[in-house]
């Protein structure tokens, strides 16, 4: 396994800093095209700092690299992350309007698209790729969350195991876009083999980067109500850390780990306090002791 910030590091000398944007797009889990209501975790402003943002791409890229190049001596680039809601689902047009945008500044020197996988049509896709021609860094990120259908269902999330499968494979029959896949650990109705199959589906895709996620209640959503009538729980972080030091050990060698926690901000966030970004190195440290004691060498500094 490696490390996304060393993988970066390694293959461009310096740090490249990610920059998350909003670009106005909207889901077809919510506007009815799907379904309505989104995913019942989602209030997509909790993880997004530019969620709902009514900067234009442009102005969230420019304020964004003149404050990294402040605050870190050693940028050696910027990787466009489109984060909010849905970014592939819009007409082509649209979408080559809106990439454009960002990939014509020259320190960028890619982009990362969030998106879900039953909305990455063959001609998205075939867009998506002309960017590599000039951009080394493109990659396309599939939130799966679990490979546990009656939790999908559960959760409104409006597509299938099957959908994610179909999206990766077609997606790496263009093999200068790098995939990477979403998790997460805890969802109401998954058990600790859930956890474990939705990995070993990961790990046997050619998939080229990993996000782990522990599940965490934000505000303004179903689960919120859901939690508060006592519906649902939430994992302790020993015992999420537990989970994820076994998770990694099915991962491949190869694949680049970006993420092995998450956070909300703590006006957004429920529960638990943990996945508060004021503990994300705690999460870290314990994730770490957890993967020292199955004497596993992937070590998580600065992941």
């Amino acid at each position: 396994m490696i490390k996304f910030n060393k993988y970066l590091k390694d293959k461009y000398g310096g740090r490249i800093q990610k920059i998350s944007i909003d670009a106005g797009f909207t889901c077809p889990n919510r506007d009815g095209s799907k379904a309505s209501g989104g995913c019942t975790f989602c209030n997509n402003i909790s993880f997004s700092p530019y969620a709902m943002t009514k900067e234009t791409v442009e102005n969230q890229i420019e304020s964004a690299m003149e404050f990294y190049k402040k605050r870190f001596k050693n940028v050696k680039g910027f990787l466009a992350y489109f984060q909010a809601y849905t970014n592939t689902y819009a007409p082509v047009e649209k979408l080559r309007e809106i990439y454009d945008k960002a990939m014509e500044y020259e320190e960028i020197i890619g982009m990362s698209i969030g998106t879900r996988p039953d909305v990455v049509p063959e001609e998205v896709l075939d867009l998506i790729a002309t960017y590599a021609v000039d951009k080394p860094e493109i990659w396309v990120e599939y939130g799966l969350q679990t490979a546990n259908p009656k939790t999908l269902r559960d959760i409104n999330r409006a597509h299938g195991v099957a959908d994610f499968v179909d999206a990766v494979l077609r997606t790496k029959k263009r093999p200068n876009i790098k995939v990477c896949a979403h998790m997460i650990v805890g969802l109401p109705g998954d058990e600790y083999e859930d956890y474990i199959e939705t990995v070993k589906l990961i790990s046997s895709l050619p998939v080229d980067g990993i996000k782990i996620h522990p599940l965490h209640i934000v505000k303004h959503t179903t689960m919120e109500k859901q939690f508060e009538r006592g519906e649902i729980k939430t994992l302790s972080l020993e015992e999420y850390a537990k989970i994820v030091a076994e998770l990694v050990e099915y991962l491949p060698e190869e694949i680049i780990v970006h993420r092995l926690t998450g956070e909300a901000p703590d006006e957004e966030l429920v529960a638990p306090d943990w996945c508060s970004p004021k503990y994300k190195q705690n999460v870290l440290n314990e994730i770490q002791k957890e993967i020292d004691k199955r004497k596993n060498k992937f070590n998580l500094i600065s992941i």
